[in-house]
C-alpha cells in the first residue's frame, strides 16, 4: 500500500487522501469477498470477461456499500457515473444492473 501512496506522490505532486488509501486498502483487504459476490450477480458474465475498468468500478462501489460511510443509493449512483464517463453508457447500464441486485438481494434478505 505504501508503494500505492508514494507511486501517487511522485506521479501528481501530492498524496492521496485518507478516504482513498481507506477505500483502496478496503478493496485490496475483501478482494475475494467482494469478487465472490459480484460473480454471484454476474453469472452470465464471469468477472475474468469484464473490463477492468468495469471490474474496479464494481470493486469500488461494493467495498463503499458495505463500508457504512456512503449510502448505497449513493454508492450505486456513483459507480454508475464513472461507469458511463471513463467507459460506455452500456457499462453504465452493466454497473448499475449488478449492484441494484446486490442491493435488492440484501434488501430482501434483510441485510
Amino acid at each position: 500500500m505504501q508503494e500505492l501512496v508514494e507511486g501517487q506522490r511522485l506521479r501528481e505532486g501530492y498524496m492521496p487522501d485518507a478516504f482513498t488509501v481507506r477505500a483502496v486498502q478496503g478493496v485490496i483487504t475483501r478482494q475475494m469477498e467482494i469478487d465472490a459476490e459480484l460473480t454471484r450477480q454476474s453469472s452470465s458474465w464471469p468477472l475474468y470477461r469484464m473490463a477492468p475498468l468495469e471490474r474496479s468500478i464494481l470493486r469500488l462501489a461494493l467495498w463503499e456499500m458495505d463500508s457504512g460511510g456512503t449510502p448505497t443509493p449513493v454508492a450505486i449512483d456513483e459507480a454508475v457515473r464513472l461507469a458511463k464517463r471513463y467507459a460506455t453508457d452500456e457499462a453504465g447500464a452493466f454497473v448499475n444492473g449488478i449492484l441494484g441486485a446486490i442491493q435488492r438481494e440484501r434488501e430482501e434478505s434483510g441485510g
